[in-house]
């Protein structure tokens, strides 16, 4: 591996190096403010580390290399005699994390430990993540104990690691260690812990966790309790993460879908379908949970509805948006438009705007009112429509095929028999038109 690299760092151009020369450092050194033309020692060794971590940096922020080129920087850097601090092993160790082989990591932990990083909090966490990644919770673990005072930080993330690793008896333990040394946890610390307790099933452990919250005050977010609803399912109990969701006062949308999907899990629809009809706001994660919660049963004609309703909401969520632009950028005055936004607003059972919008327009002509009267027809209001069909009539607007299927429709959902026949023998007496299918059905 090393071989590799060396053959790649005598492959590159002289000149990638060039900044380490000492005759081009003072040209990127910050001059010395006390004395400009004479830049001390110490300020061209810190000029020449700030520059090779710059380096090393822009090689690590771009996704489309690999970790060779961060490398031969270190490499080239430590053998002209630069000493790295706590920034150029976060770089590189960054450089390393989607590596394969350790023998690098370790070669850069050996570096840590001779020049005396390896209490640096940050390092560690550096050192730790790399071995996580690469899956040696062993050698994480010895990076953990051989800090002297490990903080919050440091703790999280080897309870995260043992987590990630799907070992919650050890991420508990050390959590337990955590607390007899006297760390206080905070919501990352308490999430994790949380999700350990599921992943080891037990409820009186998810109980005790759950106890130690409400007795500590940690302040639980909508992640905590989004991830005690899901810990409370996955130690069998819906009846707890119920309980705790009515509880709870951090109710976002993640946590509304948490407790649909628990209740979806535990075979209880009736609920998921409660919780679904009762969410401020949904997202398409809600609507996917629904749709497989009834697919699941085999209840497939209610899935496919639903599917249809989601379809139908995100159309109205765009027509929203676009009727908010039109508006800001006044691309409406005349109201040519208000014709389109009734049907939209009405066909997305929004029929109160609708009506609002043909109220507030200044354009009265044939599609606005066969619009708003076809719209109070779908949804049953059907004497309203009528209304609206009469002062249609007196403004000597003359309705059209469309509009008459409109009228027909409310005098059907009001019941109003004897008025749709009137109407529908005034089409070709009064009007001129002849119905049509339409017209019948209706």
């Amino acid at each position: 591996m090393r071989a590799c690299i060396h053959q790649r760092f005598h492959q590159l151009p002289h000149s990638c190096f060039s900044f380490l020369h000492p005759p081009r450092i003072h040209a990127y050194t910050v001059a010395n403010v006390e004395n400009p033309s004479a830049p001390s020692r110490e300020d061209y060794a810190y000029a020449n580390v700030f520059l090779w971590n710059a380096m090393i940096r822009k090689q690590v922020e771009n996704g489309d290399i690999t970790r060779d080129l961060p490398l031969l920087y270190y490499i080239q850097g430590l053998r002209t005699g630069l000493r790295p601090n706590g920034q150029t092993f976060m770089y590189i160790l960054k450089a390393l994390v989607c590596g394969k082989n350790v023998n690098e990591g370790e070669e850069v932990h050996a570096s840590v430990v001779r020049t005396g990083f390896a209490s640096s909090e940050f390092v560690s966490s550096a050192l730790l993540g790399f071995y996580v990644t690469n899956g040696f919770i062993g050698q994480a673990r010895q990076v953990f104990d051989e800090m002297p005072q490990p903080g919050l930080v440091l703790w999280t993330l080897m309870i995260r690691a043992y987590v990630c690793l799907t070992l919650p008896g050890e991420a508990l333990e050390l959590f337990r260690t955590m607390r007899r040394v006297g760390v206080m946890p905070d919501m990352v610390a308490v999430a994790t812990v949380v999700s350990a307790s599921g992943l080891l099933g037990d409820l009186g452990v998810a109980k005790t966790i759950h106890c130690f919250i409400e007795k500590s005050r940690v302040e639980v977010d909508a992640f905590v309790s989004s991830t005690l609803i899901n810990t409370y399912g996955e130690c069998g109990s819906l009846t707890d993460a119920y309980r705790f969701f009515k509880e709870t006062a951090m109710k976002n949308t993640v946590v509304w879908n948490t407790m649909i999907h628990q209740s979806l899990e535990h075979n209880n629809l009736d609920l998921g379908k409660q919780l679904f009809n009762s969410m401020p706001e949904r997202d398409v994660a809600s609507w996917n949970s629904m749709i497989r919660g009834f697919a699941n049963i085999g209840q497939y004609e209610q899935a496919l509805a639903l599917f249809h309703d989601m379809e139908t909401m995100e159309l109205c969520k765009a027509g929203a948006w676009i009727h908010s632009y039109v508006n800001n950028n006044d691309l409406n005055q005349d109201g040519s438009l208000d014709s389109s936004l009734i049907d939209m607003y009405s066909k997305c059972g929004d029929i109160a705007k609708a009506i609002q919008i043909f109220e507030e327009s200044p354009r009265r002509d044939l599609f606005t009112w066969t619009s708003i009267i076809c719209g109070l027809a779908m949804h049953g209001h059907g004497k309203k429509a009528l209304c609206y069909s009469s002062e249609m009539n007196e403004s000597q607007v003359s309705p059209d095929e469309v509009t008459m299927v409109g009228v027909l429709s409310a005098c059907a959902h009001a019941g109003l028999i004897e008025q749709g026949r009137r109407y529908f023998q005034s089409m070709e007496k009064v009007f001129g038109l002849v119905p049509n299918f339409e017209h019948y059905v209706g």
